[in-house]
């Protein structure tokens, strides 16, 4: 899948760590590592929410490690980030709904576990380290697109840990002299993004309710928009941004396609794709979500030389045909 190369020069040359590397964002930057020949590359999940299936890609890879364990335990990251050159750190519990079902778990993996890994880069001397945040910081602002001079409001347990973490890396960056660079990302989707659990994205929930000729839920009427942005964006971002130059250091990114869709025009285009005319079920909004998003992203083209190459209706179809292929096989 990437042949394309983000980067310049060798890559043989560094060792990377990915946080949550068997989870769909983290195996996609696996993918890269290994198609453009990593020097060493070391996988730490604990396996909660990622997948196994995941990280079979790189099982006969020379340079490959798995460390199974959770980013809570600060000596398995000490352990995986051992004499790396670069972190991209994608661990996290995810999802508005299930932080505010269980706000303490939420914060003991993303703001403590954050702080482990953030605290193991430190120590064992990391060149650079990218981390995943969240469109989420901005909450239900007004203001759009969504600029990263715009007020942060969180409207939930999740966004407080996400813009906890970017207060933690200002804090690292300046006192410690490390290179830290945060992703907000928009709405994340693509193969292996799984449709499995009550936490689930929207995106797959649909396919797979579309493939199994059921009714997809829509909380709210439906209009609300989102900047949904396919993974192998988010993957050139994390690339050129362990690359980029030294003043992109310290700041926090958009990173998205600057396209706003509204979750009907997201489930027709689905149901385009299935030839399927299920209609789908209309619940009520669920608290913590935002009304509107799209994103600014001069600053990450500026700075980090990131130009989203697949727009939304290419990831969908993309997206899809995964899906499809994958269902048939009875895999899903």
């Amino acid at each position: 899948m990437y042949t394309k190369k983000f980067h310049s020069g060798d890559l043989s040359q560094f060792s990377f760590a990915i946080t949550g590397g068997a989870g769909f964002i983290g195996s996609h930057l696996l993918e890269y590592l290994l198609s453009h020949n990593a020097g060493k590359i070391v996988v730490l999940d604990d396996l909660s929410s990622g997948s196994e299936k995941n990280i079979t890609q790189a099982e006969n890879y020379k340079g490959f490690e798995f460390v199974q364990g959770s980013i809570c335990d600060s000596k398995i990251c000490e352990k995986a980030l051992a004499g790396v050159d670069f972190v991209m750190h994608q661990a996290a519990l995810c999802s508005v709904p299930r932080s505010l079902a269980n706000p303490v778990a939420t914060n003991e993996v993303n703001v403590s576990g954050f702080l482990n890994v953030l605290m193991a880069a430190k120590n064992n001397g990391v060149k650079r380290m990218v981390y995943a945040s969240s469109s989420s910081v901005y909450g239900d602002s007004k203001i759009l697109p969504k600029s990263e001079t715009n007020p942060v409001s969180p409207l939930s347990p999740y966004a407080v840990s996400k813009y906890t973490n970017e207060l933690y890396a200002s804090v690292f960056a300046r006192n410690y002299g490390m290179n830290l660079i945060g992703l907000r990302y928009f709405n994340i989707f693509g193969p292996r993004q799984s449709p499995d659990g009550p936490y689930a994205a929207a995106i797959p929930l649909f396919v797979s309710a579309l493939l199994e000729n059921r009714a997809p839920i829509i909380f709210g009427d439906g209009n609300q928009t989102r900047d949904f942005t396919f993974v192998e964006n988010v993957v050139q971002a994390n690339i050129k941004s362990l690359f980029a130059p030294a003043e992109a250091c310290g700041n926090v990114f958009n990173i998205a396609c600057g396209e706003q869709t509204t979750i009907n025009q997201l489930f027709k285009l689905l149901a385009e794709s299935a030839g399927s005319k299920t209609s789908p079920e209309y619940k009520p909004y669920r608290a913590g979500d935002v009304k509107d998003s799209i994103a600014d992203i001069s600053k990450a083209k500026s700075l980090l030389g990131y130009t989203p190459e697949i727009n939304f209706r290419i990831g969908i179809e993309t997206t899809w045909n995964w899906f499809n292929q994958v269902y048939k096989g009875k895999s899903l």
